[in-house]
Formats: C-alpha cells, structure tokens, sequence
C-alpha cells in the first residue's frame, strides 16, 4: 500500500502537479491539504473518476483537505468521515479495507495559537479513541509542529517560535504515544535533514534549510510493515514536499 501526503498550497495551483504524482507513483491513497478551494472550485477532471474514489473538503481561498483512494485499492466506495472536532475544513477520515486514513491539516497558530492547541488535543482524544477499536489508523498531513529540535534546520531555529513550543510538542508526542509510530523517522532514525517544508525565500528549499512539519503516523497493525519513506523536496512548487510511504500489507506483522 502507498500512501502519499503533500500540502499542495492551493489545488488550482497545483493541478498539473497533482496529475503528474499521480501517474509518476499510482499511489494507493492520496491525502491532501490546504487546497484552498470548495469542491465545485476543484478543476474538473483533476483525478479520472473511474481511477479514484476521492473528497474534497474544503472552502473559498483557505485550509481545506482531501483523500483520493485508487478504485483498484478499494473496490467498494470508502466511507468518508469528520470528527466532530473538525472545523475550517481540517480533517477528513476514509474508511476502505479495514483501515482508517485521515488526512489532516493542523492550525498553523499564528494568528489563533489556542485554536492550535484544542485542535491538537482533540486529535489526540481522537485518535486515541480510535486506536482503541480494531481499525487500521493512519495520520497523514500538515501537523504544522517540528516535533524535535533537529527537525528544524539550525539556521532555522528562534526561541519560543510557533511550531516548536513545549505545549504543542507535548501534544504531538501524546498523540504518538496513543499507539501510533512517526514512519519517516522510525525508518530513518539517523538523518537529520528529513525536511518537508521550507520558507520560500532565499534558496532555502534547494539548500533544504527547513523544517519536518509534515507525518505519516501509523497505528500498530501496519507500522511495523512500513518498508520506505521520502521527502520529495524535487517535486513540485508548493512550500511543502509530498511524502511518500509504503506499506508491505502482505508482510506478517512483527510488531
């Protein structure tokens, strides 16, 4: 199973983009955010319909988030879902072949820190209540927190910055602790310059001075059959890169 994540900074923008990755990886799953549109302002014919089953939540010009899933992956049509926390267009769930799949875009708290933070808690409620059902939970998205401080460049790094703040990385790491393993840095525990979002100014992208603010998050019945995980920094025009992880489904379990 592939699943790919990516912040595309606004679907209209990205179209072509988004078509390109699409028939360069055939992902299985799909899991976009910020598109920045309403569903009637999404292109027309972005995704065949007969190749995806997809849903695009989100409103005029800001946030909003999707999940395309390949027909060849799940024969039957995914049923997608909201939490009830779920406000500005920020999370929305597919439930296919057993597996739960959110994609998700986490305030950036900027503008509305408090809003940050009851997000990230209710996520964490969330998740935690799903983990403890018998369904295969993946995170994937713009959590829009460094989890580490080497998750942000050196160049990079201020002092109490939004996004690296105590109480919003406690919240990341109790939502991790609810069963669920960072894939990109459980397979490459080692590297750290695993960026995924750069600000676009100065070069900093191509000299990859940035920050890994997005995640594939997966619960114990498929983390332990992830085989790879990258970070596309050459893909694309968005500040974010698309991350891609594979999953061995037919893998026994070790974990």
């Amino acid at each position: 199973m592939k699943i790919i994540t990516w912040n595309v900074n606004g679907i209209r923008a990205r179209q072509a983009q988004v078509q390109e990755l699409i028939v360069a990886e055939q992902p299985d799953v799909l899991c976009l955010q910020e598109i920045k549109a309403a569903p009637d302002q999404v292109p027309a014919l972005l995704v065949s319909p007969d190749a995806y089953w997809s849903y695009w939540h989100g409103g005029r010009g800001y946030s909003g988030v999707a999940v395309l899933v390949r027909r060849g992956f799940s024969v039957e049509a995914p049923v997608f879902e909201h939490p009830a926390f779920d406000f500005e267009q920020r999370i929305v769930v597919a439930r296919c072949r057993g597996h739960r799949i959110a994609s998700v875009y986490v305030p950036n708290g900027g503008k509305d820190y408090e809003a940050k933070l009851r997000f990230l808690g209710a996520l964490k409620g969330w998740v935690a209540e799903t983990a403890a059902g018998t369904a295969s939970l993946v995170l994937c998205g713009d959590l829009n927190v460094a989890f580490e401080d080497r998750d942000v460049h050196p160049k990079e790094r201020k002092a109490g910055q939004v996004g690296t703040r105590p109480d919003e990385r406690a919240l990341l790491s109790g939502l991790i602790q609810t069963g669920l393993t960072d894939i990109g840095r459980a397979l490459d525990p080692n590297n750290d310059a695993l960026f995924t979002w750069w600000a676009p100014w100065r070069n900093l992208r191509q000299r990859n001075i940035g920050w890994r603010i997005d995640y594939v998050l997966a619960g114990p019945a498929l983390a332990p059959r992830a085989v790879s995980s990258a970070s596309r920094r050459e893909f694309g025009t968005s500040d974010h890169a698309p991350v891609v992880v594979t999953f061995d489904e037919a893998a026994p379990s070790i974990g």
